[in-house]
């Protein structure tokens, strides 16, 4: 039986996944374009933390003040990219296991044109839609 998301089957018993099966609905081109796009993510989100990191902290009372909005969103801009960052890593280990490509939960090929557009998907946009209801 399929997994149990939110009250809802996600139903996995119509896609058996042998060993030897390509998990990926990809052509080597399209893995070569994805796996370059989060490279360079992944390069992007770092030099994002290195410049949050660098922002130097101020001792005068009034800038602090001033700077504490600002401090505010320096700590939630790192957070997002820390999280973002993670997702991307994820998605290359994914690659050189060769689990890309494959929704977590119902196992299905994930969408090329979903992928496209966000690489590090680890959900099928059903499962997606499914999680993001249950919050």
């Amino acid at each position: 039986m399929g997994e149990v998301v939110n009250n809802q089957i996600i139903d996995d018993r119509d896609t058996p996944v042998s060993p030897m099966a390509s998990l990926s609905p990809l052509s080597p081109e399209d893995l070569a374009a994805l796996q370059e796009n989060l490279r360079e993510q992944r390069l992007f989100r770092e030099d994002q933390l290195r410049q949050i990191a660098a922002v130097p902290s101020r001792t005068d009372a009034l800038i602090q003040r001033r700077s504490a909005a600002q401090t505010e969103v320096r700590v939630k801009l790192a957070a997002s990219a820390r999280m973002v960052l993670a997702d991307v890593e994820a998605a290359l280990d994914r690659m050189a296991e060769g689990r890309y490509g494959r929704c977590h939960l119902c196992r299905r090929p994930i969408d090329r044109e979903r992928l496209m557009i966000v690489p590090q998907a680890r959900y099928c946009a059903r499962c997606q839609q499914v999680r993001e209801a249950g919050r």
